[in-house]
C-alpha cells in the first residue's frame, strides 16, 4: 500500500464520490458512483459528496476539501491514469491503482505486451492497427478468421466487432476507430466468457469467484452487460475445481505484473481446450446493479457495503 493511509474508522472524513467524467462510459459510471454514495451515506460516512468530474474538477476538489477521493470513474480521463495524476499532484489519497497500473491497463494492446512478459499468462493472438494503416487486410494476414475488432482505450465492449470476411473487415474498422485511433484484432475463439476481481484485502491478494456469462447476444458486448435480462451470471462458470484455481492465480499474477493496487477486475475467455486466455484488466470495476465484481464480492463474503468499504480501506497515495 502507499502513504497518506485512510482511516475508515473515523467517519467525519470527508470522501468525494469521482463519477461520471467524459468518457463513453458516462452512465455506467453516474451509476456506479450513486451506489457507492448511497452505500457510504449508509455506513455513517456523513460527509461524502458526489462530485461529476469534468475540466473543473481541481477547483471542485479545492472547494469542497476534499480529503480522500473514491475513484467510480470508467474510461478515459478516470481510468487512464490522468485522474490518478491529478490527485497526486494534489495529495488527495483515492482508490483503486496508481498512476502506472491505470495507463498500462487502459490500453489493451500495452497490458498484453507486459502480460507477455511472463510467459505463462496465455494471450490471444493479435496485432495492433492504426488509424492510418492503409492494408489492414495485409496487417492481418497471419491471423484467422472471425476476428475480434478492439479499440485499444474503450470499456464496456463499445466500439467492438466481430467479423467474418476481408470486407467487413474493412468497413467495421472504419467503425473502431470513431473512438480509438489504434485498434486491436484479435482472433475470435469459441468458448465461455468469465471473469474474477482480485481485492487487497488485509495487505493479500484474494481472487475472488469466477464469474461466466451466458448471454442472448453473439457475445458479451455493450447491450448485454448493461441491458437487464440479457445476460445470465453463472457463478464458477460451470468449471471444475482445478480449473478455476487455474484461472484464479493466473488473474492475480496479471494484476501483479501490471502492477496494480486494491481491485481490479481480470477479463478472461476459456477456449473448449481448457485454456484461460487473458483478455484486458479492468483497474476501476462497474459498482452498478448489474456489474460483475459486486456479485463475485458476495461469493467470497463480502456484500456490497463491505466491497465499497474494503475498497475505501486501500485509499493512499504514491501508488
Amino acid at each position: 500500500m502507499g502513504g497518506n493511509m485512510i482511516d475508515i474508522k473515523n467517519k467525519e472524513i470527508k470522501i468525494g464520490i469521482l463519477y461520471g467524467g467524459m468518457s463513453n462510459e458516462r452512465d455506467v459510471s453516474l451509476r456506479s458512483g450513486k451506489k457507492i454514495y448511497e452505500s457510504l451515506i449508509k455506513q455513517g460516512f456523513k460527509n461524502t459528496i458526489l462530485i461529476d468530474v469534468d475540466e473543473n474538477v481541481t477547483k471542485k476538489l479545492k472547494e469542497e476539501k476534499i480529503e480522500y477521493a473514491y475513484n467510480a470513474l470508467h474510461g478515459k480521463y478516470g481510468e487512464d491514469g490522468c485522474i490518478q495524476g491529478l490527485l497526486e499532484i494534489l495529495k488527495i489519497p483515492y482508490t483503486g491503482c496508481g498512476v502506472l497500473s491505470s495507463s498500462i491497463c487502459m490500453d489493451k494492446a500495452c497490458t498484453k505486451l507486459v502480460l507477455a512478459q511472463n510467459g505463462d499468462i496465455p494471450l490471444i493472438k493479435s496485432v495492433l492497427v492504426n488509424k492510418d494503416e492503409k492494408n489492414i487486410v495485409e496487417k492481418v494476414k497471419d491471423l484467422k478468421y472471425p476476428l475480434m475488432l478492439k479499440p485499444v482505450c474503450e470499456g464496456s465492449s463499445i466500439g467492438m466487432f466481430c467479423v467474418m470476411n476481408e470486407k467487413e473487415l474493412i468497413e467495421k474498422f472504419n467503425e473502431s476507430i470513431k473512438c480509438n485511433q489504434d485498434i486491436l484484432i484479435e482472433e475470435y475463439i469459441e468458448g465461455t466468457s468469465c471473469t474474477v476481481g482480485v481485492l487487497e484485502i488485509d495487505n493479500n491478494l484474494v481472487a475472488t469467484e469466477v464469474l461466466g456469462f451466458e448471454t442472448k447476444t453473439k457475445w458479451y458486448d455493450f447491450e448485454a452487460k448493461y441491458t437487464p435480462g440479457l445476460t445470465k451470471f453463472i457463478m464458477g462458470a460451470g468449471f471444475d475445481s482445478d480449473l478455476k484455481e487455474k484461472i484464479k492465480n493466473i488473474a492475480i499474477k496479471a494484476f501483479v505484473a501490471c502492477k496494480c493496487k486494491d481491485v481490479s477486475r481480470v477479463d478472461f475467455l476459456v477456449d473448449n481446450n481448457q485454456i484461460p486466455y487473458v483478455l484486458e484488466i479492468n483497474t476501476s470495476p462497474g459498482m452498478t446493479d448489474l456489474s460483475d465484481l459486486p456479485a463475485q464480492a458476495i461469493e467470497i463474503g463480502l456484500d456490497y457495503d463491505n466491497l465499497v468499504l474494503n475498497i475505501l480501506s486501500g485509499c493512499s497515495l504514491n501508488k
